[in-house]
């Protein structure tokens, strides 16, 4: 995939925290100086505030050093894919004593976030899928802490509605970027939520559930 996304920058810290993200995603970007052309293929250029007016481009993220780079990385792969129905939204689950999920619209990565609590988790899988229209749902959770897959599947099966597949992700290596992503909290969940969404798992055959 061609990259839709730059960074244009010269801020060490900024070109940092934005590139760390990106490439952890496994997101095409290209890097600039807020002094280079901008690609036609670029959708979103990502800069400061302070080298915004060097940019000439209609689609301008600004990022703050207070500001957690997948909130803006999040936003910007949205603007890219634009508001249009999503063929199959996938959402990775990483159940433990914290649960890593993450968004996929066809093998892409829309969005990564990381909760304390199986409630929590449920509600963000529902919030995700109320808010990405799409024709297909897939639900992927990780079978690596047993006791946290069992409750989340009780709980998911009982909350969304019977068209969403659920499916059982045999977890065996994706805990292999603890040691890339230990910088970071919550990475090494989301992570792995990620390369959960994008494994074939075993169906889950769902019993007595939410109706449409």
């Amino acid at each position: 995939m061609n990259a839709k996304i730059a960074v244009a920058t010269v801020s060490g810290k900024a070109y940092y925290h934005l590139v760390n993200e990106l490439k952890a995603r496994g997101l095409p970007f290209l890097s600039l100086t807020p002094y280079d052309p901008i690609p036609v293929d670029i959708k979103i250029v990502i800069t400061t505030e302070n080298e915004r007016h060097l940019i000439n481009h209609p689609n301008i993220m600004i990022f703050e050093e207070t500001m957690d780079p997948a909130t803006i990385v999040n936003e910007a792969v949205r603007s890219v894919e634009g508001r249009r129905n999503h063929d199959t939204i996938t959402v990775g689950v990483d159940p433990g004593k914290t649960f890593g999920i993450a968004v996929l619209n066809n093998g892409n990565v829309l969005e990564t976030t990381v909760h304390s609590s199986v409630e929590q988790t449920v509600n963000t899988v529902l919030d995700v899928l109320t808010k990405n229209p799409a024709a297909k749902y897939i639900v992927k959770i990780g079978d690596g802490a047993p006791e946290y897959t069992q409750v989340l599947l009780s709980q998911l099966n009982e909350a969304l509605p019977k068209d969403v597949e659920i499916e059982i992700v045999s977890e065996a290596g994706t805990s292999r970027f603890a040691k890339e992503t230990v910088h970071r909290r919550g990475l090494r969940d989301a992570m792995s939520a990620v390369k959960i969404a994008e494994r074939r798992g075993r169906p889950f055959h769902r019993g007595k559930g939410k109706q449409q």
